[in-house]
């Protein structure tokens, strides 16, 4: 069986042809990279966090706190780190996690990243905010798998039309990010005064939105005043800070598919996830994008893992930069885990080709970690994987 730990023979094999990776291997060399590689306005938006970004270091510091306990002669060769979560297989535990307006880093988008995840097995999450529609993203990888995220407009029509656009494109889970109802306090987008999204970027799935469009004087597309209005309209509609639990009940008439609530960091908030009918959880702080000086993911993830109390799937997103990472997320309670920065930074070097050398770098480093630790399949991880 191939294992995704097999990129290191292929790396040195090439090495032997005096072929190096033309790629950082790190998280921190991609970021570096990026730093140099991109227009100010595009690595801000992506690197940024809230206010003094204490959030940010916080979900790497985390991490610093666990230690692997590996175990030795255990047979690990037929290793499998396959799984599926909420009805999607999927080749490793290991996500995309949505980020919005990706073509202010490549022109290729959000394509590129769903045609590299689809060759790897991979799920997408896909976010509302997304350079190109949702429709157009799908058809770029008709066969691969992917989840829709949601910022739930104010506009309940809207709402309703962007779910069920996302079930008839064939996505096959929603996931609405509840933390982000206003952006955070981000200074490195302010120093520049630019947000994307008044640049009419990251908006294509409003501008290509029935019920959006029906609220316009004149098609966007018809002059710059009327993409100018357009755009007003959105910063009118974006972001419900009236959102409640019950809500949730709207959001299961209008589909069928799983539904995760992305941004639970508080066990009491995973407790009434699952009273009002949610399929699975994300712990996240959204990167330490909206609040300064919260609590990493990380930390949040055992008490909101026992809240739940097995009812149903929890993930993790914020701060994974490597495969021990994975590792350590996995052994405490996630299901999987959602890999955000490193890959918009390939993106932004290299396209399709960037994003699917992280994906590999990451897979192929926590397949060998996982194997290293005495473990055949992600399944077999739990507390006693790991040590605070």
């Amino acid at each position: 069986m191939a294992h995704f730990g097999d990129m290191v023979n292929e790396i040195y094999l090439g090495g032997l042809a005096g072929v190096r990776p033309e790629l950082p291997m790190t998280a921190d060399g991609l970021e570096s990279a990026a730093r140099e590689a991109l227009p100010a306005e595009a690595f801000s938006y992506v690197a940024g966090g809230a206010s003094t970004e204490r959030t940010v270091a916080a979900n790497r510091e985390a991490f610093a706190r666990w230690r692997i306990v590996p175990r030795m002669l255990r047979g690990v060769t037929a290793r499998d780190l396959s799984t599926t979560v909420v009805g999607t297989s999927m080749a490793a535990p290991v996500l995309t996690a949505p980020v919005g307006v990706l073509g202010l880093v490549h022109p290729d988008a959000d394509l590129a990243v769903t045609r590299a995840t689809a060759a790897l097995g991979l799920t997408s999450v896909v976010s509302t905010l997304s350079s190109a529609t949702m429709e157009d993203i799908a058809a770029a990888a008709p066969d691969a798998a992917r989840w829709f995220q949601l910022y739930w407009p104010r506009d309940p029509e809207l709402a309703e039309s962007l779910v069920r656009r996302a079930e008839t494109a064939g996505y096959q889970a929603i996931v609405v990010s509840v933390d982000t109802w206003s952006l955070g306090w981000r200074p490195r987008d302010l120093a520049l005064a630019h947000l994307p999204f008044l640049h009419a970027k990251g908006i294509a799935n409003y501008l290509s939105d029935p019920v959006f469009r029906a609220r316009l004087d004149a098609p966007p597309e018809e002059s710059t005043q009327a993409m100018q209005l357009a755009v007003r309209a959105w910063l009118e509609v974006f972001g419900n800070p009236a959102l409640g639990w019950s809500d949730l009940s709207l959001l299961r008439q209008w589909t069928r598919l799983p539904i995760l609530i992305k941004g639970i960091c508080h066990p009491d908030d995973a407790r009434a996830a699952l009273d009002h009918g949610v399929d699975a959880l994300v712990v996240s702080n959204h990167g330490g994008r909206q609040v300064d000086g919260a609590r990493a993911a990380l930390d949040c993830l055992p008490d909101v893992v026992a809240a739940v109390d097995g009812r149903a799937p929890v993930l993790l997103d914020s701060g994974i930069r490597c495969g021990a990472d994975v590792l350590i997320a996995l052994a405490l309670g996630a299901q999987a885990v959602l890999l955000g920065r490193p890959w918009i930074y390939g993106l932004g070097l290299a396209g399709q080709r960037g994003v699917a050398h992280v994906l590999r770098v990451l897979l192929g480093d926590f397949d060998l970690t996982l194997a290293l630790a005495g473990y055949a399949s992600p399944s077999e991880l739990g507390a006693h994987s790991v040590v605070g």
